[in-house]
């Protein structure tokens, strides 16, 4: 019966396995490395994005508003001209009244489209008004939009720059990371992980310095080292949970691994 993938991993010896970590632990802390090189720039890249995309929103928005407006305006000027034209059809009508009473009707009729054209005018001026500031306030988004795409264009040419630089030796190691964790036990890759995230600076598998733990600098307790360096187990400092390995092992896969 063939042997799972899971299986073969645990028939792997502890000294195999924390070696296969370390290489795992060495090969992730170059590619943080890496990717620190590139430091804040690709969310420096995407809050730029972000702005612009909402800055082009608001201008949307005014243009919209001012389009809201120039349509109130030109429906003001139509009733304005209805008005004119009642006015002088009232006035005909006015030379041929019968009596006083039909001449004051339309006299009020007449005062009454008058009040709709001053009317009509106030809101007109009332509206260009407004238009005018939306306008004065697109142009300073649109300044502003201008502003943001170059330091954008910069930004990314900086980037792509870095990007270009580093790729290729990010896209080796994320391999080989990922051909290092294909030997390690699921159980123990998760712990890594886990220990990885939570540590401030990415380290799950550190080596004994000076009798003490290479993450978090408390002393680990001789018998603790010897069993350690026994490498018959899986031993976590008891400070801060990172998997230790004794300085012989650490520099026997530094050195294989930088050569």
């Amino acid at each position: 019966m063939a042997k799972t993938k899971e299986a073969t991993k645990r028939e792997i010896s502890v000294e195999d396995k924390l070696r296969a970590l370390f290489d795992l632990q060495f090969t992730d802390a170059q590619i943080d490395r890496i990717r620190t090189i590139r430091g804040e720039l690709p969310l420096e890249v995407q809050d730029l994005e972000d702005e612009i995309a909402g800055l082009e929103t608001r201008i949307q928005r005014k243009n919209e508003e001012v389009k809201a407006l120039e349509g109130e305006i030109s429906g003001k000027k139509n009733l304005m001209k209805e008005s004119a034209t009642l006015i002088a059809k009232y006035e005909q009508q006015q030379a041929n009244v019968r009596n006083n009473r039909e001449f004051d009707s339309l006299s009020k009729e007449i005062e009454y489209q008058s009040l709709e054209i001053q009317l009509g005018e106030k809101r007109i001026k009332e509206f260009k008004s407004r238009i005018e500031v939306f306008q004065e306030e697109i142009e300073g988004l649109k300044n502003r939009m201008e502003e943001k795409k170059s330091d954008l264009e910069h930004k990314k040419a900086e980037l792509d720059t870095i990007i270009a630089e580093t790729q290729k030796d990010e896209e080796a190691l994320i391999k080989k990371s990922d051909a290092y964790a294909e030997k390690i036990e699921e159980r123990y890759l998760s712990a890594y992980s886990r220990i990885r995230e939570n540590a401030f600076n990415g380290l799950a598998v550190v080596s004994i310095d000076r009798d003490s733990c290479g993450g978090c600098f408390n002393k680990i307790p001789p018998q603790r080292q010897l069993d350690i360096a026994q490498r018959k187990k899986i031993l976590v400092c008891e400070h801060c949970g990172r998997i230790l390995v004794d300085p012989d092992l650490a520099m026997e896969e530094q050195e294989k691994l930088q050569g």
